[in-house]
């Protein structure tokens, strides 16, 4: 269902006429909300994700909602192959991108002595690897083509303040916030920008599911860790990512801007809390992610 009007952006109506945008991890929660918001300010889109069936659903929804072209991609993006398969598709669909975000992502609570290779190989080979590699995948294309796009990776506040029983992503966000450092340098005088979004809580189905076991996705849930005392609204990360990636913001580069309602200033943004957790918790907890965990797998079946 599609999440946003023209009346929830702050832009005029086509400012991305023009514009190419792939956005990784677009078939649900965060990544199909910047999908449509680019999609109703005119950009061509196309979102990517493990589950071919969703994605192109999610691409149908907003196509219905809205009009214009989006197009769901299946790809693996743990899979370098498949990434580099998926960016010539869309390069022979229309010529070259002229904007990445990297939102892929994959997430769970968990002691860290309690962890697994496999689990930890799950979270680190779509944000960090993955996300790498499809940003050298299209920043290839882009220098050898001599054009100019906007990369932005969705990040979290951990990358400044740690994330205690979320080890591997914050591993992970750690590097790529490197990465954005460091190519906003490398091909910024190439015209290819680097930037990063760090949001707070913007309750979705899926990451809940994981990152708060049982413990619903109302958006207005009070949480004193965080000043303005709510969690974040759509339409406020959708706003912030269409300014990343328009021309419009061309001299911001190598930045990571926190849209948290300032909770990682007050020693918030993470999950301390959990401290005080003892076995029967993590036990309840896993359970839960593991339920998650398994009506996935059934919806990539069907």
């Amino acid at each position: 269902m599609a999440e946003l009007s023209i009346d929830d952006l702050m832009y005029r109506p086509g400012l991305m006429k023009g514009q190419r945008i792939l956005i990784t991890g677009g078939g649900t929660g965060l990544g199909k909300v910047m999908a449509e918001a680019c999609l109703i300010l005119g950009a061509e889109v196309y979102i990517c994700g493990r589950r071919g069936g969703v994605v192109e659903a999610a691409a149908k929804d907003l196509t219905d909602a809205h009009g214009g072209k989006c197009v769901g991609l299946a790809c693996d993006i743990r899979v370098p192959e498949a990434i580099e398969e998926m960016i010539a598709t869309v390069w022979a669909d229309g010529g070259a991108l002229t904007g990445l975000v990297n939102n892929a992502a994959g997430n769970f609570i968990s002691r860290t002595e309690d962890l697994s290779a496999r689990g930890f190989d799950a979270i680190s080979n779509i944000v960090f690897r993955g996300s790498f590699f499809v940003s050298q995948a299209c920043g290839k294309r882009w220098l050898a083509e001599g054009k100019h796009a906007s990369v932005v990776s969705i990040l979290t506040t951990w990358v400044w303040n740690g994330g205690p029983f979320t080890v591997p992503s914050g591993l992970s966000e750690a590097g790529l916030n490197v990465m954005t450092q460091s190519l906003a340098v490398e091909w910024g005088n190439r015209g290819i920008r680097f930037n990063a979004i760090a949001p707070g809580p913007f309750p979705t189905e899926g990451a809940w599911a994981r990152l708060n076991p049982g413990g619903g996705t109302e958006s207005e849930q009070k949480d004193p860790t965080i000043p303005l005392g709510r969690n974040g609204e759509m339409r406020e990360l959708a706003n912030l990512a269409v300014y990343l990636l328009d021309p419009g913001s061309a001299y911001v580069n190598g930045q990571t801007i926190a849209i948290d309602g300032g909770a990682h200033l007050q020693g918030g943004g993470g999950f301390n809390r959990l401290s005080g957790w003892g076995d029967a918790e993590w036990e309840a907890a896993r359970s839960s992610i593991q339920a998650a965990n398994e009506k996935d797998r059934a919806q990539r079946t069907v």
